[in-house]
């Protein structure tokens, strides 16, 4: 495995999937906000745990990254295309599985089933994250696919 690949590229790919779902939260595509929704499993303060989600972030993309270079030196092949690819794969299981099974988990977030009565700070994603707008569906998609590119197009097959 391109293991200063990994390390150098995985934080690249990382960076790059997360200023676009910052950018798309900024123009209004999107409310989802990884950062937030991460750090508030540490801290309540909005504004801390942004900052603490960003490096929980950053962490989470390299331990991704980590499987997307085995399976390219699984595959023995590597490439923009092959890794666009696994991209969509991660946003399908992120947007099907991962995200909407956070609410499960996450102590200052609502579930589904949350009445009046809650008094969660994050409101859940709900199917395919649309609750946090119509367009987060798309925008992780394409950020997906912007990170499995970088590291296909980045990493060596070995």
């Amino acid at each position: 495995m391109d293991w200063s690949g990994w390390a150098t590229y995985g934080v690249v790919a990382t960076v790059l999937l997360t200023a676009i779902l910052v950018g798309a939260q900024l123009a209004g595509l999107t409310r989802l906000d990884i950062p937030l929704m991460l750090g508030t499993f540490f801290v309540e303060d909005p504004d801390r745990a942004r900052f603490y989600g960003l490096f929980v972030h950053l962490g989470v993309g390299q331990f991704f990254a980590l499987f997307y270079g085995a399976a390219f030196s699984e595959l023995s092949q590597t490439g923009w295309v092959l890794g666009g690819l696994f991209g969509l794969v991660h946003a399908a299981v992120a947007l099907t599985l991962l995200v909407p099974l956070v609410p499960s988990i996450h102590p200052r977030m609502a579930s589904e089933r949350a009445g009046p009565d809650s008094d969660a700070t994050l409101e859940p994603p709900g199917v395919l994250a649309l609750n946090y707008g119509w367009g987060t569906p798309l925008v992780t998609v394409i950020a997906h696919i912007a990170y499995g590119a970088v590291l296909g197009l980045m990493l060596q097959a070995s």
